[in-house]
């Protein structure tokens, strides 16, 4: 969380410059590089765990929620979309909590679920740029790369939902 709210100080304080831009994305870029680098660790040295697999995507999402929250303080997103994503990730947390208290199992990230990540971490990236990256070529790049997010991250929410149907015919212990 350190990160966003840097990149959020670092953008409060009035700076505009590209390189203020540039610095603030990469910064965001190395914690979402990292966050791919551990996992691939993770599993090449055989050191998954039920801890890792619940605790990993929630460092996700808190990465991802406060950055969204810092764009849309910062009038760069849409309110709206971001609610939908910030209900989305509790939803899904709120399920991976009742999985794990009802089966005893941690519910893993599923395919749908990392593509989200990804396209999250790539319209931040690309928010936090101000689509400087494609200005010459007049495509909204930053805003088109949010709604595909969007759409991701109502896909695999439901994918999460229907996968784990299960959870809630069964009745709660």
């Amino acid at each position: 969380m350190v990160i966003p709210f840097s990149w959020g100080t670092i953008t409060w304080l009035g700076t505009s410059f590209f390189v203020t831009k540039f610095i603030s994305a990469l910064i965001f870029a190395v914690a979402s590089l990292t966050d791919l680098a551990d996992g691939k660790i993770a599993r090449k040295q055989h050191l998954v765990t039920n801890f890792g697999k619940f605790a990993d995507p929630l460092a996700d999402k808190m990465l991802v929620m406060s950055a969204f929250i810092i764009l849309v303080s910062l009038g760069k997103a849409p309110a709206w979309v971001i609610a939908i994503i910030v209900c989305r990730e509790l939803a899904v947390t709120g399920l991976r909590l009742l999985i794990v208290e009802n089966n005893g199992q941690v519910m893993a990230a599923a395919m749908p679920g990392k593509i989200k990540t990804t396209s999250q971490m790539l319209a931040i990236i690309l928010l936090i740029l101000n689509n400087v990256l494609f200005a010459a070529i007049h495509i909204p790049m930053a805003t088109i790369m949010l709604y595909i997010c969007l759409f991701f991250t109502i896909y695999s929410g439901i994918d999460y939902f229907v996968q784990n149907r299960s959870v809630f015919a069964d009745g709660f212990k």
